[in-house]
């Protein structure tokens, strides 16, 4: 139902069904919260995704890649370019691996900030990761060039 939110673009509907989850003491997991993150995320609500990040790691429910590429996406599209790449510093901490989409938020972060080196050092990063890189990764730090 949370998904169906996300897809409704109703962020307010899945954090209150989620915040009824938990008032009935139903057992959340890391793919409720992805679907209410990426809600969060499609909506322009940077900070109620960071905030349920965090809840997560409050209650030792570890995200998954979805989750930080909502997070992540979610920061890009507010211009927080920092947090982005604090929140895939965080992925690597945690040992998870980010993908093409992880990466390819936050060099559009970074794009959209102007910082053309911090771009380039994320294309350089994904490709010594071996992660899979496509015209969106090379398109956004081209235009951090510019």
């Amino acid at each position: 139902v949370i998904s169906a939110c996300e897809k409704g673009l109703q962020w307010s509907a899945a954090l209150e069904l989620l915040t009824g989850m938990q008032d009935q003491h139903v057992q959340l997991d890391a793919i409720t919260y992805s679907a209410a993150v990426s809600a969060c995320e499609k909506c322009c609500q940077w900070q109620r995704a960071l905030s349920l990040l965090s809840d997560m790691r409050v209650e030792a429910i570890s995200p998954h890649v979805i989750t930080y590429n909502a997070g992540v996406s979610a920061c890009e599209h507010a211009g927080r370019w920092q947090l982005a790449l604090s929140l895939l510093h965080g992925m690597q901490v945690q040992e998870l691996l980010p993908n093409t989409i992880t990466y390819n938020a936050a060099i559009s972060a970074c794009e959209k900030a102007g910082l053309w080196q911090q771009a380039l050092g994320l294309l350089g990063a994904m490709h010594a990761a071996a992660v899979e890189s496509d015209v969106v990764s090379y398109s956004a730090a081209i235009s951090a060039c510019e």
